[in-house]
């Protein structure tokens, strides 16, 4: 993600040509049930298809895979992959050693591990806070990609994934709407009707030898009250000597255009606020004396801005500290054994976790009953590998059955419209999924 990005409070479209974030993720209460405390890594609970249920009501979810990860050392890289340089990884059939046991669909409910940040904003009666816990919001949704070198499962098309969180407070749905181009659209709703969060993503992903190329495109909106306020995020582009590597810098501005606060740290540690004066003076500084030694904010500072968070990682050098400044966000403590488990997240770890009695209520489509999936997390790879192949072999062939017969596709719980805020194309919530009539779902496992 090397351009700017923007993202507004969403509802009465002011300055709506630009309105939301392009990026260059019977109820069933699936509650993964992690602690209240949103930082909280230290989580307890099984991995064998029962949930435990602990005294005070809530359910929490697996802490780790039920297989470790597959060794990639045991296959000749090279020999794999020099066919596809510089060519789109959606159009490559990759050996399912590169793949990691999640579908996209469910990596892009990976954008929902720091809810409490949008919760924090609707709490906030501030504008600027609340623009401030947005931004983090936006910076956080990207955290969990740190060091993950394993490719999401390519979803079919029609393939769906929910996601109901009661302890966080939101639930999410999204659906493989277009498989030439690969369009995802998702959808998440507070509980308590307090934000909307939705979106369409269309990635584009080139191999070049040592390096893999993201540029995710598409749009995401968040809807809150409107204030005119608007946030500015510049993810910086790695410099010749890593300069620039992770950084994150940008600017809350007001509907004069006027700058309220600066906004400053890594996406892959933290991110912190400072008013605009103070920053200005800081780097004029910082160019007379050159280097600088690299104060460090102090425990009361860390403390007061989370007093909810007490599982944080210890403070990382890395960023250099403003004194003055305000903690916005840090990013969660992985599982012990997460380099075992793809590196996952304690959030993402439970994501594919099909409890007894879900199949009755999910949706035929649901990432939870992907045959390859399973048999990957489960370490059976032989087996995984040939489920994809089939899978793959029958989208093909349904296609071409549609194709004969002058048959158009249609979505199930997403049309394209208009977003109400950028104007724009857009993939919108249909609405009706969680009714649970699925009758009409297509057969794509």
């Amino acid at each position: 993600m090397n351009s700017e990005e923007e993202f507004y409070d969403a509802v009465t479209g002011f300055d709506s040509d630009n309105s939301s974030g392009d990026f260059s993720e019977a109820n069933h209460k699936v509650a993964e049930m992690l602690d209240l405390d949103p930082h909280q890594s230290d989580r307890t609970g099984k991995h064998n298809g029962e949930t435990e249920i602990q005294e005070n009501g809530i359910k929490r979810h697996r802490t780790s895979l039920p297989a470790p990860m597959f060794s990639r050392n045991d296959f000749s890289v090279w020999s794999i992959l020099k066919k596809c340089i510089g060519l789109e990884l959606s159009k490559i059939t990759m050996p399912i050693v590169f793949n990691e046991p999640l579908s996209f669909l469910q990596r892009i409910t990976e954008y929902m591990e720091h809810i409490y940040l949008i919760n924090k904003a609707c709490s906030h009666a501030d504008p600027l806070e609340r623009m401030q816990a947005v931004a983090a919001f936006a910076v956080s949704a990207v955290a969990s990609q740190w060091e993950r070198t394993g490719k999401p499962f390519n979803p079919l098309l029609g393939e769906t994934y929910e996601l109901t969180r009661e302890d966080l407070g939101f639930r999410f749905i999204s659906e493989q709407v277009s498989h030439h181009p690969p369009i995802s659209a998702f959808y998440s709703e507070g509980l308590n009707k307090d934000f909307i969060f939705h979106g369409s993503i269309y990635p584009k992903l080139k191999f070049w030898g040592k390096s893999i190329e993201a540029e995710p495109r598409g749009t995401i909106t968040l809807e809150l009250l409107n204030t005119g306020d608007k946030c500015v995020l510049n993810f910086k582009p790695c410099g010749l000597f890593g300069k620039e590597l992770h950084r994150v810098e940008g600017h809350i501005q007001d509907k004069n255009r006027k700058k309220l606060c600066v906004i400053y740290g890594k996406w892959t540690e933290c991110l912190w606020c400072t008013d605009p004066t103070t920053y200005e003076t800081y780097k004029k500084n910082e160019k007379r004396g050159g280097e600088q030694k690299k104060p460090k904010p102090s425990e009361d500072v860390i403390k007061s801005e989370n007093d909810e968070a007490d599982d944080m990682p210890e403070v990382q050098d890395t960023v250099q500290f403003i004194p003055g400044s305000k903690l916005l966000w840090r990013i969660n403590c992985r599982p012990p054994n997460s380099s075992q488990m793809y590196n996952f997240t304690s959030f993402a770890v439970s994501l594919n976790e099909l409890e007894k009695g879900m199949e009755a209520i999910l949706a035929p489509t649901d990432c939870r009953l992907r045959p390859d999936i399973r048999n990957m997390e489960n370490g059976n790879m032989d087996v995984a590998s040939k489920e994809k192949e089939r899978l793959e072999e029958k989208q093909r062939a349904a296609r071409k059955e549609r194709a004969k017969d002058e048959v158009e596709w249609h979505t199930r719980w997403f049309h394209q419209g208009t977003n109400p805020y950028t104007g724009t194309s857009d993939w919108l919530y249909s609405g009706g999924y969680f009714d649970r009539n699925f009758s009409d779902c297509p057969d794509i496992y």
